[in-house]
């Protein structure tokens, strides 16, 4: 498949150089099948290629321009409903492309189970893949209610294939108690609060990485268009921080998911969605 750009399709703002000359490639996810809670995150990318013209190209934060670097918006997936296996299949073969071209894929979800086959593309070419893993939930539940592809299950079927001492999670404050108990033999788990992510960067050092922010770790004072939750989560500071400790990784590839627009009509969630989006392509 050749990756044009449709001229019908708007894009994020500043994404709009030549699949061919750009490092790296956006792309929408708009997939919710799984939700446990409250849908809509397949909103989330359509709505913030919209928003994101509230917003500057320059970052303060990084010091760096979205003018100054090449991006390709490749645009939403087109999904069939019911269908959660060809979906995942769908998002993989798409991520794969991406990488086979030496590209750098980017996700907007859509939920988070959107992030397992974007991960298994990636893991094809690089067998040493490390995760980091910013949520408010553990995702380790081997199975949701019977289901073993869930956003609920996501990050045990990541670990499924790349196994003990390669992810690191940060922020988790919800989940069962054999989740915990589990993740102390087989992840890095920091509850409540990224502290120790400047020594997991050390731990990972030039190894290949992939970056997955499900954005409910955020307090939802300040994110509350999610669908699952959790009060006590970190401060957009906090976020930036984050992203100021992980620009020097090598990543090669990340996604940003769990944004559902219509739960906040202020419009407050789809600017931070927008700006953490921002902050992380140009940390890249």
């Amino acid at each position: 498949m050749k990756l044009e750009r449709s001229k019908n399709v708007s894009t994020f703002l500043g994404f709009d150089n030549e699949y061919k000359d750009s490092k790296i490639v956006v792309f929408g996810s708009p997939f919710d099948g799984t939700t446990s809670f409250r849908p809509g995150t397949r909103f989330a990318p359509s709505v913030m290629r919209n928003e994101s013209y509230g917003l500057e190209t320059y970052s303060p934060y990084l010091d760096k321009d979205l003018e100054d670097i090449e991006v390709f918006d490749a645009g939403d997936l087109e999904f069939p409903f019911g269908n959660t296996k060809r979906v995942l299949n769908i998002i993989n073969e798409f991520t794969t492309e991406i990488v086979e071209d030496g590209k750098v894929p980017f996700m907007i979800g859509g939920e988070h189970l959107v992030t397992l086959p974007a991960v298994e593309a990636v893991y094809k070419k690089y067998n040493d893949l490390h995760i980091l893993h910013f949520d408010a939930h553990t995702d380790l539940r081997d199975d949701y209610m019977g289901e073993k592809l869930s956003h609920a299950t996501v990050i045990k079927r990541i670990w499924d294939f790349v196994g003990d001492g390669k992810i690191y999670q940060f922020g988790i404050r919800s989940g069962e108690k054999e989740e915990f108990e589990w993740a102390k033999k087989h992840t890095s788990l920091t509850k409540f609060s990224c502290t120790g992510l400047k020594e997991a960067v050390k731990e990972i050092g030039d190894k290949p990485v992939y970056v997955t922010i499900d954005l409910d770790i955020l307090d939802p004072s300040i994110f509350s268009g999610t669908g699952t939750i959790e009060p006590g989560g970190i401060s957009f500071h906090d976020m930036m921080d984050v992203i100021q400790s992980i620009k020097e990784l090598n990543i090669v590839g990340a996604d940003i998911v769990e944004l559902s627009p219509q739960y906040d009509h202020s419009g407050v969630s789809n600017a931070v969605a927008c700006k953490i989006l921002r902050e992380l392509v140009l940390a890249i």
